[in-house]
């Protein structure tokens, strides 16, 4: 099933562009996913599967690096 998903972060601390840079860097890289970013939101779309697993690697590192906030919407009735 294909599934799109928008992601928007919110790293709470004062350096952030670095890490919202390697979070969106790292959805790019997988070759398995359609990434559109945005000024507000990154878009990914593919299979649920997949689309799922971006989510929870790329936040790990986040989530390790300090507090921070990640809101995903995730649809199948809007895929890319």
């Amino acid at each position: 099933m294909t599934v799109s998903a928008e992601i928007s972060l919110y790293p709470l601390r004062a350096e952030y562009g670095e890490g919202v840079r390697a979070f969106v860097d790292g959805l790019m890289e997988r070759v398995d996913l359609q990434v559109d970013v945005g000024s507000m939101s990154t878009i990914i779309a593919g299979e649920y599967e997949a689309v799922m697993a971006a989510i929870q690697e790329e936040c790990l590192p986040v989530f390790r690096a300090g507090a921070a906030v990640v809101v995903v919407k995730i649809s199948n009735a809007c895929p890319r």
